[in-house]
């Protein structure tokens, strides 16, 4: 492949696994003006996030058999006509409730994109150059909460917050003009393989069972919850504490965001000196720290704006070393199946991410403590289950070595 061909590719891989993240951002500025609309609460308002992060769980899970069975592009083509209607939807809803339901199918629709992009990475590419190639997608990911909450802000501010569902309708409908003419197939399906439920929870207990699949898809997953967390609890933090307008939540949120982009380019050097799993340590160990003294500050009542930024930047500093690493690593094992561990390793990230974003929504108390709590759990957490993975990996791998050396022995006598 061609070093222009090959950039577009990466391009339109960023834009598949970016389309999630853009759905939610975007609209996160207008979570006040919505709420107003409807005649409800910006809590009820932030379920339709929940919503969107069920969806996308329970629609990686349906779409990883379906990409090994018929191809990478066939199930793309399906996923993003639903997105785009769904997205029609959103823009016409007349109350919160129906809102809610269309962003569950909108989720449905935009997330083949996010399983495709990780089973096309292990396609296409070496393993070994895999923690790369999810850094430079990250380049394309990180462009959405820089960009996606001001032009929200502004859209909100200017034009209604129908118009943003809109302008998502019209991305959705550029990607999937993209995935026709320019995204190669990166693997032919498996008519063999089977759609029976039964086959498919068995294909998916397989893949789940590898430790160095679960340990770092659960590491990657309750760390990612953390940020999931900051985005269901910063538009009351910042728009209802601290009285910040639509538009400057937007910039606030673009420049916390500058800092998971920068670090995630950063990785994509450091990889070449460092190991994988020293990398994701110290970036845990510290993202913890963070979020414990952004909790204890939280409970003490000395947070202020700025206080807030800084703390959140750091913490989203750490999370570019963390998800292109633990990714990489968890996918690393798979090339049959690379699906189905795409999809595996996804609704485990959403289901997580769903739960804590909806946690901070029912422990919200008019302070900044649900966010922040949910932030300093989940990044303990997720540190806590590398620690403790580690461990089992290289049991695992002590075990395989010493049945090696014994079928060598026998084979030799």
């Amino acid at each position: 492949m061609q070093k222009k061909n090959l950039n577009l590719v990466i391009f339109i891989l960023g834009l598949l696994t970016a389309i999630g993240p853009f759905s939610i951002d975007m609209y996160l500025p207008a979570f006040p003006a919505i709420a107003k609309d409807f005649s409800t609460t910006v809590a009820h308002v932030s379920l339709s996030l929940s919503s969107f992060f069920i969806g996308i769980s329970l629609g990686q899970l349906l779409y990883g058999p379906l990409l090994d069975k018929y191809g990478r592009k066939k199930p793309l083509y399906y996923g993003f006509v639903l997105y785009i209607l769904a997205s029609l939807g959103c823009a016409i809803a007349s109350t919160g409730n129906m809102l809610i339901g269309l962003r569950l199918f909108q989720a449905l629709g935009g997330c083949v994109g996010m399983v495709a992009a990780r089973a096309m990475v292990r396609d296409l590419f070496p393993v070994e150059e895999n923690a790369k190639i999810f850094s430079m997608l990250m380049l394309v990911v990180g462009v959405s909460p820089i960009i996606a909450p001001t032009v929200g802000g502004y859209l909100t501010a200017t034009l209604g917050w129908h118009s943003i569902f809109i302008v998502l309708t019209v991305m959705g409908t550029c990607i999937l003009c993209l995935i026709h003419f320019y995204l190669p197939e990166s693997k032919k399906g498996d008519k063999e393989l089977s759609l029976l439920p039964k086959n498919i929870i068995k294909n998916f207990f397989e893949v789940s069972k590898i430790p160095q699949f679960y340990t770092y898809t659960l590491t990657g997953s309750i760390g990612a919850a953390g940020l999931y967390a900051y985005i269901a609890g910063s538009p009351f933090v910042f728009m209802e504490i601290f009285k910040v307008n639509e538009k400057h939540y937007g910039w606030i949120f673009a420049f916390n965001a500058a800092g998971l982009i920068t670090t995630s380019q950063i990785n994509s050097f450091i990889v070449k000196k460092y190991s994988l799993k020293k990398i994701i340590t110290v970036a845990l160990s510290f993202q913890a720290a963070t979020a414990i003294i952004f909790f204890a500050a939280a409970i003490l009542q000395l947070l202020n704006v700025y206080t807030t930024i800084a703390l959140i930047f750091l913490f989203l500093c750490c999370q570019g070393f963390i998800f292109p690493n633990t990714s990489a690593l968890a996918m690393a094992p798979f090339t049959k199946n690379a699906g189905s561990a795409s999809a595996v390793m996804g609704a485990v990230q959403m289901a997580i991410g769903s739960i804590m974003s909806a946690l901070v929504s029912v422990l919200q108390n008019n302070t900044a403590i649900p966010m922040t709590g949910v932030m300093a759990l989940c990044a303990s957490g997720a540190l806590l289950m590398l620690l403790g993975g580690i461990k089992k990996i290289e049991h695992k791998e002590t075990e395989l070595m010493i049945e090696e050396e014994c079928i060598e022995m026998i084979e030799t006598l």
